[in-house]
Parts: C-alpha cells; structure tokens; sequence
C-alpha cells in the first residue's frame, strides 16, 4: 500500500483545536491512519470528535468521500490520491 495525502476539512467550530485552519493535510496508507495521523497532528480534535470511551460522538461526522465513517464495517481501507476527509459537527439551540 502507498502513503496518500489527503486534504481534510474542518468546520468552524473545531478551527481552533487546528490552529485556525479550516483545512489540514494528513498522510497515511489506510483510512484508520488518516484519522491517527490527524489525531496525532492535531491532540486537541481529539476531545471534540471522540468520547470517554473512544466513540465517535453523537453529534460528529466523518465523511471519507462521500461515505459517512459510521457506516462503514471497518477504516482499515485504503487511501487513494482524490480522497477527501470533512469533518461536519451538528450545531443546536434556540
């Protein structure tokens, strides 16, 4: 497998865990690496896309391409140059 580069975007609220940026590069082979490099680039998204035990929270959602990650059956998938990750988080009140 090679080492992809993939753009990923962020939505407003998260700019700041990024260091205002409202899109990040990341390199990895697989889906899951895009998403621990990004991680590991970046701690502080970790708090706000992830719970206590390591779930996706509720109200995020990760796209790879066109396929929102929680459907998936596994991130272990490879990434091919054109993939894209964004980053979508749901905003409520009244």
């Amino acid at each position: 497998m090679a080492r992809c580069e993939i753009p990923v975007s962020l939505p407003s609220l998260l700019q700041a865990a990024a260091g205002g940026r409202s899109e990040v590069t990341v390199e990895a082979e697989t889906l899951q690496g895009a998403l621990d490099a990004l991680l590991g680039d970046y701690p502080l998204l970790r708090r706000h896309l992830y719970d206590e035990s390591g779930a996706l929270r509720e109200h995020v959602n990760l796209f790879w391409n066109d396929q929102n990650v929680r459907w998936l059956e596994a991130t272990d998938l490879p990434l091919t140059p054109g993939d894209t990750l964004t980053i979508l988080q749901a905003v409520s009140g009244g």
